[in-house]
């Protein structure tokens, strides 16, 4: 009895041994349902036991590799042209894998920040988002997202994914933008569409680099992927310090909200401004800020509405040492109505407790916006100078972040890289706004940007079309940071395969999130129809060339101007400002002529440089041409 039951587990041990020899597994980017790329080497690859002979058969086609001593192996298949479905079988010894309803066509990245993640309808919605839904019926284009993941050093595999059908069963979640560019090129190339998605909100460039390019940057080069568990340990440390005042605010255990506060240490600072401007920084951290208010006894018994603007990212209120208001929606304006008989005759006392959470921070609207209202009375202005102490900072605690931004390609490593040996037709980018919180940062770009384009293009051995959308409009605070991203990101146009999508006219003053993601996808789309596919038509708006002075006038040429120039809406061009040798710019007139547009001011009598839509938020920007795509924004000076 012993003897049988031995030997029947020895057999079982036998089989089972034998089944692990030959079990064969490919990434998670594989499965059912996908697009692979058409006319070009298709490769296929994964892991199986060392030595052990692995075979591929595709629409016609078979190749047999072997797993090579760390269990791995590849094949690579010939072109093919779009077609489908196919099955895909993967076969090892007595174990195989199958993939049915497989199409060829073309497959494309879709990566950056929050507005690449955007959905169709989930954390937010695009404009007429049900219908989107109901109609989002497009079985040759199909959907994968890469699920979130951060490594330090280069992951094998993703996390997680599927590929989906695009119906309204599954379109909701997925980004809007990279939807709406994938059913532009599906309705025009009449071919397959893949879309892999693969990005997370909130991230800078650097996340998206690989280490081998991300190490040369002067600011990594004391850091060590190798040593990062130990780095971020102690990071969470620091993190749980900072956690620690942060909840037990040192500004509110001394009652700092109290009129009676003693403010001799407190620093005079204007308001609205931004962190970036202040001796601290555009930290995360707290500040409180304090302001007094004259009132007349009759102005005291009137209805009042404070107002206080966009506030980023939290704030808590008080007048009188009361709290009157607070919110955490860091782009939503605030505006808090007052308790009767709060206000009194004479000096009443505003208090704000501003809670920065990473990024820019501060009072962020126009000066015009922060205000007392008072019924049956003109409004009190507040902007001007106040009094502001910080209470906590992140630099006081050495504070990292331990999130995607915590260390340098580590979105990257675990989003991108176990996907790269994937063949493509392209990418599709945007991303920036987390890299234009400082100008330093904005600048940076220039070089960061390219880096990366050339470092996806390199790790894929294939310089593929690359496409991006320029940073949109937004906030009216007056910092102008991002035009030199929005610069950066125009000059990345000089490298090869690249296309850019202007949607200055799309944005939103008080929402980074603009709900129109369908003219995004759509201009992105235009891009990639000519860079990556050669079409004939108009595909972006007028890019400025070149810059001739004429007597008072300045003469600008434009290339990309399609069927000609217009000032769009108004019928006069807007934003257009001019400068002589002294470098102060005075709003311009600006006309156009041609496939040229003529600026002069009387203020300036010899100009010598020109700007267009250099400011953060430019909602009426109104350069165009006739086909309805708007001019990039530039710069003729480099002061």
């Amino acid at each position: 009895m012993n003897r049988k039951c031995n030997g029947l587990l020895a057999l079982t041990l036998l089989a089972a041994a034998h089944s692990l020899q030959a079990q064969v597994t490919l990434p998670k980017i594989f499965g059912s349902g996908m697009v692979l790329q058409r006319d070009k080497p298709l490769k296929i690859w994964g892991w199986a036991s060392a030595g052990h002979t692995v075979q591929v058969h595709f629409n016609h086609q078979a190749a047999t590799t072997h797993a090579n001593a760390n269990g791995e192996w590849a094949v690579t298949l010939k072109p093919m042209p779009a077609g489908g479905p196919y099955e895909l079988d993967v076969i090892a010894a007595h174990d195989s894998l199958v993939y049915k309803n497989i199409l060829l066509g073309d497959v494309w990245i879709c990566g950056g920040q929050s507005n690449m993640e955007f959905p169709i309808s989930g954390w937010s919605k695009v404009v007429n988002a049900e219908q989107e839904i109901a109609q989002a019926n497009h079985p040759d284009i199909r959907l994968f997202t890469v699920e979130k993941d951060m490594h330090y050093l280069p992951a094998k595999d993703i996390k997680g994914g599927q590929w989906l059908a695009c119906n309204p069963d599954n379109i909701a979640p997925f980004s809007a933008i990279a939807y709406f560019f994938g059913r532009k090129l599906n309705q025009d190339l009449h071919v397959p569409i893949g879309l892999i998605s693969s990005n997370w909100g909130g991230t800078q460039i650097q996340e998206w680099m690989s280490w081998d390019v991300a190490k040369t940057l002067p600011e990594y080069k004391d850091l060590n992927p190798y040593d990062s568990a130990s780095m971020v340990a102690s990071w969470a440390q620091a993190r749980q310090q900072y956690d620690a005042a942060i909840h037990n605010d040192p500004g509110e255990q001394q009652q700092w909200y109290n009129p009676a506060t003693d403010t001799t240490s407190w620093d005079n600072t204007p308001v609205p401004n931004d962190w970036s401007q202040t001796k601290w920084g555009a930290v995360p951290g707290i500040v409180w800020y304090r302001k007094t208010i004259l009132l007349t006894s009759a102005q005291a018994q009137s209805a009042a509405t404070l107002q206080l603007g966009v506030i980023d990212d939290n704030d808590v209120t008080y007048v009188n040492g009361q709290q009157v208001g607070a919110m955490n929606n860091w782009y939503t304006p605030r505006s808090y109505i007052l308790p009767a008989h709060l206000l009194h005759e004479g000096i009443n006392t505003l208090v704000v407790k501003v809670v920065n959470t990473g990024g820019g921070a501060g009072f962020e609207s126009k000066a015009n916006e922060v205000n007392l209202q008072l019924a049956g009375s003109s409004n009190l202005p507040l902007a001007g100078a106040w009094l502001a102490k910080p209470s906590v900072l992140s630099t006081q605690y050495n504070l990292h972040d331990t999130g995607p931004n915590a260390f340098p390609s580590q979105l990257y490593n675990a989003m991108l890289a176990p996907i790269i040996p994937l063949t493509i037709k392209g990418a599709i980018w945007y991303q920036g706004e987390q890299n234009a919180n400082t100008l330093k940062d904005a600048r940076a770009y220039a070089q960061l940007f390219p880096m990366m384009i050339n470092d996806w293009r390199k790790q894929w051995k294939d310089t593929f079309p690359f496409c991006w959308a320029q940073l949109t409009s937004f906030q009216s605070s007056g910092n102008n940071i991002w035009p030199y991203l929005r610069e950066a990101q125009h000059n990345a146009s000089s490298l090869p395969q690249t296309g850019e999508a202007v949607i200055t006219d799309l944005g939103a003053s008080h929402d980074i999130h603009p709900k129109n993601k369908q003219d995004v996808g759509y201009r992105l789309a235009l891009s990639a129809l000519k860079v990556a596919y050669h079409k004939n038509g108009v595909y972006t708006g007028p890019t400025y060339t070149s810059l001739k002075i004429t007597g008072p006038y300045a003469v600008l040429t434009f290339a990309n101007t399609g069927s000609g120039l217009i000032a769009k809406g108004t019928g006069t061009l807007q934003e257009f400002v001019v400068a002589g040798a002294d470098h102060q710019f005075v709003p311009a007139q600006a006309v156009i002529k041609g496939n040229t547009v003529i600026v002069s001011s009387a203020q300036v009598l010899h100009p010598v440089a020109v700007r267009y839509a250099w400011k953060d938020d430019v909602p009426d920007a109104n350069l165009f041409n006739k086909e309805g795509l708007p001019a990039s924004p530039f710069r003729t000076d480099k002061w």
